[in-house]
C-alpha cells in the first residue's frame, strides 16, 4: 500500500512538472513570436482640410478658387479641421522559415499617439482586432485621424499649415513627417499581452516590437 502510494505521488509530481515545463515553453514561444511582429507607416490617404479634398492637389496654386476661399475662411475662424487615414503596415515574420514557427497573430489593440513634425497631437486606439497571418505578407491597418491643425500648428500661419497638409496628404504626400508612439496588445493562448514598453512607428523601415 505504501509502495503504491509512493508511486502515485511520484508519478503525479512528474506529470505536474512536465505540464509546468510545457506551459513555460509555450509561454516563451508565444513571447518570442510576439517580439517578431513588425510595424511600418505606409501612407496617408483621403486627406481633407476644412472639408477640402487635398489628395489630388500638388501645391497651393493648384487649388480652385472655391477651395482656396473655403480654406482661408476656415483659417480666419481659427479652425482648420483635418481628416485622413493613416495606413499602418503590420508584418508577421513567423512564417515557419529561418527557425521560426508559423504562427498567426491577432493584434487586439494599438494604443497610439500621433506625432506630426515631432509634435504630439491626438491619441487613440485600434477599434477592432486585426489578424496578422504568418505568411510573410503585410496587413494594412487603416487608422482614421481627425484633428484641428490650427490647434497644434497655428504658429506656422496659413501657408505653413496648408503646405504641411499637402506634404502629408497631397498628391505627392507621404507619411515621412508622421510618427506613431504606440503600445501594441497582442492576443495569445494565455490571454492578451501588452508590450512592456512603447515603440515608435515610422515610414522608413519596419519597427520590431
Amino acid at each position: 500500500m505504501n509502495r503504491t502510494y509512493r508511486f502515485l505521488a511520484t508519478a503525479t509530481t512528474a506529470l505536474l512538472f512536465a505540464v509546468g515545463c510545457a506551459q513555460v515553453r509555450d509561454i516563451t514561444n508565444a513571447l518570442t513570436n510576439i517580439s517578431r511582429l513588425q510595424f511600418k507607416l505606409a501612407n496617408v490617404s483621403g486627406f481633407r482640410l476644412a472639408g477640402v479634398d487635398l489628395s489630388k492637389v500638388s501645391e497651393p496654386s493648384r487649388l480652385s478658387i472655391g477651395d482656396a476661399l473655403s480654406l482661408t475662411n476656415a483659417f480666419a475662424r481659427k479652425s482648420f479641421p483635418a481628416e485622413f487615414v493613416l495606413n499602418v503596415d503590420a508584418k508577421n515574420p513567423n512564417t515557419g522559415t529561418n527557425g521560426t514557427r508559423q504562427t498567426a497573430m491577432t493584434l487586439n489593440d494599438l494604443d497610439w499617439r500621433l506625432l506630426i513634425d515631432d509634435k504630439q497631437t491626438i491619441n487613440g486606439g485600434l477599434g477592432s482586432p486585426v489578424s496578422v497571418p504568418g505568411n510573410g505578407q503585410s496587413v494594412t491597418i487603416p487608422l482614421r485621424m481627425g484633428l484641428d491643425m490650427y490647434s497644434f500648428f497655428a504658429d506656422k500661419g496659413y501657408d505653413g499649415i496648408l503646405n504641411l497638409a499637402l506634404a502629408l496628404g497631397g498628391v505627392n504626400g507621404s507619411a515621412a513627417r508622421v510618427k506613431l508612439d504606440a503600445m501594441p496588445s497582442v492576443g495569445t493562448p494565455f490571454g492578451a499581452i501588452t508590450y512592456p514598453g512603447r515603440i515608435v512607428i515610422m515610414d522608413k523601415s519596419y519597427t520590431a516590437s
